[in-house]
């Protein structure tokens, strides 16, 4: 393990990272808002923070191996949170404790947006510029962003590149450099984030809520700079450009590069995951709207069809965005969309979630156990599109599928000892696990009332989803530390 080339890497990623204080500091003294100082003292105290980590090391270049890269991320991602905790702690407003602001911070980089925050539209802007800010970083993952920069220091990438993206097509290169890749993800990233950004302009949003709300909605987080989120516009086109953003960012974002090259949409339409995707969220958006008609909760079709549809596609794809109180919809629509919440995103999306390939191959794996058990001796392969898949990527879907049962099933009886009621407990640990946000019972507006150890205990689940499960938990194995 060389612990040098990690802590250097880990100094040079802190200095990086200091410079995202910087757009909040722009935003403060663009209206004087009074959070300028607690910006300026977070960019200074992470900057010096990160170069005493590279100074004595600095000369150290070893080549990475994949433990490292591990290490790296979860050391990062770690730091990242105790980092961005700075400004919420430093700032006047909000006046939060150090768990209440690890947690903020934590659900913003994992895009999960849950928040302890009441009171948002009385907040300095530039404390909600940062919120989102921190969304839009982790949503395509800042070590990603990182694999793009490092090879000019003379860094590789491909260890942490390997690291951060664990998944059943994590060996696919879009091109032949990993930094190129990384690159190539970003350029698309942006651009969705601008053509979201003026989308919302033109809807009617001012622009400080227009880019805002297009880092969280690109990143699938569902932070908002408004306690009633997009409720609080009341406005249908609005909801139309975000139901619109949302369904292209829970896309896998290979599939929207492939698409872009061959300036062709046949690729959609050939892909067997995102036909699933959409498949599962025109289902659920049908069955809730009719439900919503059905029960009365609207009076008109118009009314029911646009929450339906919004809910659906804000849930499923884990964003997190509500219009109305979802949680106090009338009977078995808030368990159908939380459920439909560990389904997620594509993989390579910035959703979270089990997401839907592995759904799929889970299913398609359980057909073939049904079929084997009438032709024992059938030869079955599991076929996603026109390629078979290895018996390998069969079995790390099945191995990460009993992890995230057995991880959920740990958490949530944690979750109870704290004094928590089931449902709360139950839809907590699925919302932060799935990096959704909003839950149901005392966490479906806020987190603000549950224990400190609850959210320390949520920390960890939000970490665990946005890692993959595999990044974190190989760290707690003794295989992994012998020699």
């Amino acid at each position: 393990m060389q612990i040098a080339a990690i802590l250097r890497i880990l100094g040079l990623l802190l200095m990086i990272f200091s410079t995202t204080m910087l757009p909040p500091v722009g935003v403060a003294l663009w209206y004087g808002d009074g959070a300028l100082e607690a910006f300026l003292a977070a960019f200074a105290i992470t900057l010096v923070t990160g170069f005493l980590l590279w100074l004595p090391v600095r000369d150290r270049r070893h080549e990475m191996r994949l433990r490292d890269g591990f290490i790296i991320v979860a050391l990062f991602w770690a730091g990242l949170g105790l980092s961005g905790t700075l400004p919420f702690v430093l700032s006047e407003r909000p006046d939060l404790s150090f768990t209440d602001a690890l947690f903020e911070s934590i659900s913003g980089l994992t895009t999960t947006g849950a928040t302890v925050i009441v009171g948002l539209d009385e907040l300095p802007r530039a404390i909600l510029f940062y919120r989102q800010e921190l969304q839009w970083l982790g949503g395509m993952g800042i070590i990603v962003l990182a694999v793009a920069i490092l090879p000019m220091l003379g860094i590789g990438g491909m260890q942490l590149y390997r690291a951060e993206t664990p998944g059943p097509i994590k060996d696919n290169k879009l091109t032949p450099r990993i930094a190129e890749t990384a690159k190539a993800l970003w350029y698309i990233y942006l651009g969705l984030t601008v053509a979201c950004a003026f989308a919302y302009w033109l809807a009617g949003m001012t622009p400080f809520d227009a880019i805002a709300h297009s880092f969280s909605t690109v990143a699938i987080g569902g932070f908002s700079t408004h306690d009633a989120s997009m409720g609080y516009f009341d406005s249908a086109a609005i909801e139309a450009v975000a139901i619109v953003f949302m369904l292209l960012a829970g896309a896998n974002f290979a599939l929207h590069f492939t698409a872009w090259r061959a300036v062709s949409l046949r690729p959609y339409a050939q892909d067997s995951e995102f036909r699933t995707y959409i498949g599962i969220l025109a289902t659920v958006a049908l069955i809730t709207s009719a439900f919503l008609y059905w029960s009365g909760t609207f009076e008109d079709a118009g009314s029911a069809l646009h929450h339906g549809i919004f809910q659906a596609v804000s849930i499923g794809t884990t964003t997190g965005f509500t219009t109305a109180q979802y949680q106090e919809w009338p009977g078995f629509l808030p368990l159908l969309l939380l459920f439909t919440s560990f389904v997620g995103g594509c993989a390579g999306s910035t959703g979270g979630g089990l997401k839907v390939i592995r759904v799929l191959l889970l299913f398609k794996q359980g057909q073939r156990e049904i079929l084997r058990l009438i032709h024992p001796s059938a030869q079955l392969p599991i076929r996603v599109g026109e390629n078979h898949l290895s018996e390998e990527v069969v079995e790390a879907v099945w191995g990460f599928f009993s992890l995230y049962v057995a991880s959920f099933s740990v958490m949530l009886l944690l979750l109870s000892a704290t004094g928590l009621d089931l449902v709360t407990s139950f839809s907590a640990v699925a919302a932060c696990l799935n990096n959704l946000g909003p839950g149901l019972g005392e966490v479906g507006p806020h987190y603000a009332n549950i224990s400190d150890p609850a959210k320390w205990v949520l920390c960890f689940a939000m970490l665990l989803g946005r890692l993959e499960i595999f990044t974190l938990l190989v760290l707690l194995t003794p295989a992994f530390w012998r020699r």
